[in-house]
């Protein structure tokens, strides 16, 4: 792989011939400060052009029929979606972390999508970090410029242990905040996954895994906070859905992380019990309080017939899975 910082230069130098997107033309050294980019997500869509001059109604259909064409960008992507995945789930078997970096939009949807992990899946907040260019101010409020910031990105990677998982968003895939990351993450013996919405990313040269995925010209030029943000928001939720279902998190498709903290969890819990054993209401309860609120430890008490201590040991053993826990004491499927 080559050195993709020489292809995004933190002073905004444009990608070599080779590395362009279709269309994308090497931008003049100085243009009044500006830095030209020709990626697919800047171009002009030929279908929108009197968008302004349309109704409500049919300016909502416009947007949506190219909404509608991003789900199949998503799924021609999903063979290095699988490969990002199964780096994800050796990264945390390994006992590293996901590590998430964005810019904008991107690091918004990542943020997002880290924050909802833990009371969907019941996992550590620290199995998937979430790192957006300019910290929390940038969250809530735009902050221009901290996008072109390398140095910032190799700084919030800095602290990522070997063995970790470094995934960057960028919907250009030139974001020079995200290749700095990406940069310091493959020093730290990370391996390294990028998110695009060009699959001729200019940051693609340089990692493990590229996801990019072909959404095309937006309804508004240049605002990748439409089908670009749209693709990337399916892809990562996509893509931290499965690393927990292959780190058994789930039971079939029922969400048995989920721990009954408050009386409108232990509802919820009570129910994904019944749908897993087909037990009544009053038995799954009873196993739910006897396991402390652990759905798991409850679900393997109520399908193994044995008592909550014996099935939060069997999880123990097999590091949380339902399906391994049920094995182990012998319980055929």
């Amino acid at each position: 792989m080559h050195d993709s910082r020489r292809d995004t230069p933190p002073d905004g130098g444009d990608a070599p011939e080779e590395d362009r997107a279709p269309g994308e033309v090497a931008a003049p050294e100085e243009d009044g400060g500006a830095v030209i980019v020709r990626a697919p997500t800047e171009a002009r869509n030929s279908g929108t052009h009197d968008i302004d001059l349309l109704p409500a109604l049919d300016v909502l259909r416009q947007i949506n029929a190219e909404d509608v064409t991003v789900p199949a960008a998503v799924g021609a992507a999903l063979p290095e979606l699988a490969r990002a995945v199964e780096l994800g789930v050796a990264a945390l078997e390994a006992g590293a972390a996901i590590h998430y970096f964005g810019a904008g939009t991107s690091g918004r949807i990542a943020a997002q999508d880290a924050a909802e992990l833990p009371p969907t899946y019941g996992v550590p907040a620290d199995w998937v970090v979430a790192h957006h260019a300019g910290g929390g101010e940038a969250l809530a409020r735009a902050v221009e410029g901290i996008e072109d910031d390398w140095e910032a990105g190799r700084a919030d990677a800095a602290g990522i242990a070997p063995g970790s998982l470094a995934v960057g968003l960028a919907a250009s895939g030139r974001t020079p905040y995200v290749g700095g990351a990406l940069e310091a993450a493959r020093e730290r013996s990370a391996s390294t996954v990028l998110i695009s919405a060009n699959p001729r990313a200019p940051l693609a040269g340089g990692v493990d895994v590229h996801v990019g995925m072909s959404t095309g010209a937006e309804v508004i030029a240049g605002s990748t906070r439409m089908k670009a943000g749209t693709a990337q928001k399916l892809a990562l939720n996509a893509f931290s859905t499965a690393v927990m279902v292959r780190m058994g998190r789930t039971y079939s498709n029922l969400m048995v992380g989920v721990d009954a903290t408050n009386r409108k969890l232990r509802g919820r819990v009570v129910t994904i019990l019944t749908q897993a054993t087909g037990m009544d209401e009053r038995l799954c309860a009873e196993a739910l309080n006897a396991a402390g609120g652990d759905t798991r430890a409850a679900l393997v008490s109520l399908l193994a017939g044995v008592d909550a201590t014996t099935a939060s040991r069997a999880l123990g053993t097999a590091r949380g899975r339902v399906r391994a826990a049920l094995a182990e004491l012998g319980v055929a499927e």
